[in-house]
């Protein structure tokens, strides 16, 4: 079935999503929607913005997710963001953890609809590119029925039309960020009423989506689709994205990876570590002839500092080698 303008994307994931993550995925979707890591407002005003938001051409369509809550600030990251050469700016109001609470951003902003309104409003005055928003359903003791429709009123209100909500409670108190990742229940139909009741906004749904045969089904019912975790750890669902959902050719694996390892010799020479490359690759044969003895030698082998391009083929070549056996 083709889902013509909608979206299928790829959640951003601290420490998962960085540029290479993101060429690999891209050498196996064109059409696929990929996001940064979240990077905070601070960081990028007072860092090395280059080594932050630097990315390579190919990945787009790419979005940056920010981190942050005073207006004037994320105004100013999104004008740079916007001069980077970015897609997209994502305000996280989702992340749960401990270090995003104490720096007033995250999910705990679910408790401030005004102030997420006030910034994403700021940010839309200050770039053209799309200002969106990814969100939850509310935290604690929220009833999520007012306070995920508080938020995107608020948010719609200020010019934004793009949310992606992930269809949990997040627990601030009493649940660690991974148990807010699994614990609390999904409520998919609060998120499509609200979709229903908002036919001009966009509504990309996250949360507990595993496969493609799932994706599907909420491809009929919502704008888009954003999975994490299985995206990342089953990363060759990806090469399947193009042509199932928008009638564009098939991805071959083989090929994307092959790709993936010029990129890969090309980041070796400009002196990038092997295993910040192929930590990526890890879950890409889940299920295939030769994927744990595959894993097994890039984990043994990609961290030692002399780590080449040879270790890499070599892991490959046993996937091959098993592959023709079976």
């Amino acid at each position: 079935m083709i889902f013509k303008g909608k979206k299928f994307c790829v959640a951003p994931m601290m420490d998962w999503t960085d540029r290479h993550c993101r060429v690999l995925h891209r050498l196996l979707s064109a059409r696929a929607l990929l996001y940064t890591e979240m990077v905070t407002a601070e960081a990028i005003l007072h860092g090395d913005k280059a080594r932050l938001l630097g990315f390579d051409a190919r990945e787009h369509p790419v979005a940056l997710q920010l981190g942050g809550s005073d207006p004037a600030k994320l105004a100013e990251v999104a004008r740079i963001a916007e001069g980077f050469g970015y897609d997209e700016v994502n305000l996280n109001v989702g992340c749960p953890s401990d270090r995003v609470q104490s720096g007033r951003f995250g999910a705990c902003l679910m408790l401030e609809p005004a102030l997420v309104a006030a910034s994403v409003g700021a940010m839309r005055k200050a770039v053209a590119i799309p200002v969106t928003v990814k969100c939850r359903i509310g935290v604690d003791e929220q009833d999520p029925e007012v306070a995920l429709r508080d938020l995107i009123r608020g948010c719609a209100a200020a010019g934004v039309t793009s949310f992606a909500v992930h269809a949990r409670k997040a627990w601030l108190e009493g649940l660690s960020p991974k148990e807010n990742r699994d614990v609390p229940p999904l409520d998919y139909d609060l998120v499509h009423r609200v979709k229903l009741e908002n036919p001009g906004l966009e509504i990309v749904l996250n949360g507990g989506i595993t496969t493609l045969e799932e994706a599907q089904a909420h491809l009929a019912r919502f704008d888009g689709v954003m999975l994490g975790r299985a995206a990342y750890q089953n990363a060759a669902m990806l090469a399947e994205v193009d042509a199932r959902f928008f009638g564009g050719e098939a991805r071959d694996l083989d090929t994307a990876v092959a790709g993936y390892c010029d990129y890969v010799e090309g980041k070796l020479a400009e002196g990038v570590r092997l295993n910040s490359m192929t930590k990526h690759m890890l879950g890409l044969f889940n299920g295939r002839p030769g994927a744990r003895a595959f894993r097994r030698h890039l984990s043994e082998n990609a961290t030692r500092d002399d780590a080449g391009i040879a270790v890499l083929r070599d892991a490959l070549a046993m996937v091959q080698r098993q592959s023709e056996a079976a």
